[in-house]
């Protein structure tokens, strides 16, 4: 997975007593460099040391409901998807259906508090407005319907980014290039509805996906889970028209075998949040020898700084919420977690506090 991971017993003396899953938690921040990690398997919590990028414990916080997602509104609360349904954590924990059969992955407000939707069942992209109406963006390419878009961001001129693979059945798919090929894309809505595709085979099955602050780069997950595909993070460069250089492509990072990049977040300074990997394998097309399930944090520069365990399958995605949006939500296996951070994050909506 890109990460050397010291055997148990060149930690045995650092570690005591520890049970399994911490000593391996433990060793990834050792080898990175990062804040001791100390994991109670039994209150579901971990904390870190002060030199950490987090700033407290990790904490299970709710038990169904957030397979995917997750968005911040300030107001109304955490927004997620899963169990076909996009729900509702309000700021002081009550739990709702914001929407039935929504059939959605991704979410995200824009710069007005509008929510932007991937409905993967219905193969579009969709904006609640602020009456509680909603507009399809996009449902198609070129005549083609759409595979499944499954993540999707924004840029500071309001074009929204996102992936489009195909998992599972593909029976259904009907996007293909002039070639015939299948296409598992990366596609741009602009602001006058215009829709282009930006990426059509460079990455083998895109995932999440992030603008940075300044429009610079464009991070994508390649998180193909059929047996031999690329579990890979990559930088693109973005060009002012919202375009980007393909011959720019850089691995940042390559998973190996186990699961791959899903969702990401950036904070303020710059720093990647990345949902990946698996506790249990899933063999033969994806391997767990140790846990890897959990938050990735990267510099802008690409460098992997600290890794947070979860515990539960699968880790999918993660935003930044909370009135100083300090707290960072990761959805995993349909339940959510929250950790405190010592930087906020830099969501697109709302407008981001001072530090």
């Amino acid at each position: 997975m890109g990460i050397e991971i010291r055997k148990e017993a060149k930690l045995k003396e650092r570690l005591g007593n520890w049970d399994r899953s911490a000593k391996l938690a433990l060793a990834v921040g050792l080898v990175l460099g990062a804040g001791s990690i100390a994991v109670g398997q039994e209150n579901n919590t971990a904390s870190f040391q002060s030199d950490s990028i987090f700033a407290g414990e990790l904490r299970l916080v709710q038990e169904h409901g957030a397979g995917e997602g997750p968005a911040w509104h300030p107001e109304k609360g955490l927004f997620t998807s899963g169990e076909g349904n996009i729900h509702l954590r309000s700021p002081s924990g009550e739990l709702s259906v914001s929407q039935t059969d929504a059939g959605s992955n991704g979410l995200m407000f824009d710069r007005e508090g509008r929510l932007i939707v991937c409905e993967a069942v219905r193969r579009r992209i969709v904006r609640w407005e602020l009456d509680g109406s909603q507009t399809v963006l996009a449902d198609g390419f070129e005549g083609m319907k759409f595979n499944q878009p499954n993540d999707l961001s924004m840029d500071s001129s309001g074009r929204i980014y996102f992936t489009d693979p195909q998992y599972g059945n593909r029976s259904a798919m009907e996007l293909v290039d002039d070639a015939g090929k299948q296409v598992e894309g990366v596609y741009r809505i602009d602001p006058d509805g215009t829709v282009a595709r930006i990426i059509a085979h460079e990455v083998d099955r895109p995932n999440g996906l992030v603008v940075t602050a300044d429009d610079r780069f464009l991070f994508v997950a390649d998180n193909n889970n059929a047996l031999g595909g690329a579990r890979k993070l990559w930088r693109f460069d973005l060009k002012a028209d919202g375009s980007i250089d393909l011959s720019s492509q850089t691995r940042i990072h390559d998973w190996g075998t186990t699961r791959g990049p899903d969702g990401m977040k950036l904070d303020q300074q710059g720093r990647l949040f990345v949902a990946a990997g698996l506790n249990q394998p899933h063999l033969p097309q994806e391997t767990a020898e140790q846990p890897t399930a959990g938050i990735y944090v990267f510099s802008p520069e690409g460098k992997l700084l600290e890794y947070l365990r979860i515990p539960r399958d699968e880790t999918t995605n993660c935003a930044f919420g909370g009135s100083d949006l300090k707290t960072l939500y990761v959805t995993a296996g349909g339940t959510l977690w929250s950790i405190p951070t010592h930087v906020a994050g830099a969501p697109v909506f709302p407008p981001r506090p001072a530090n």
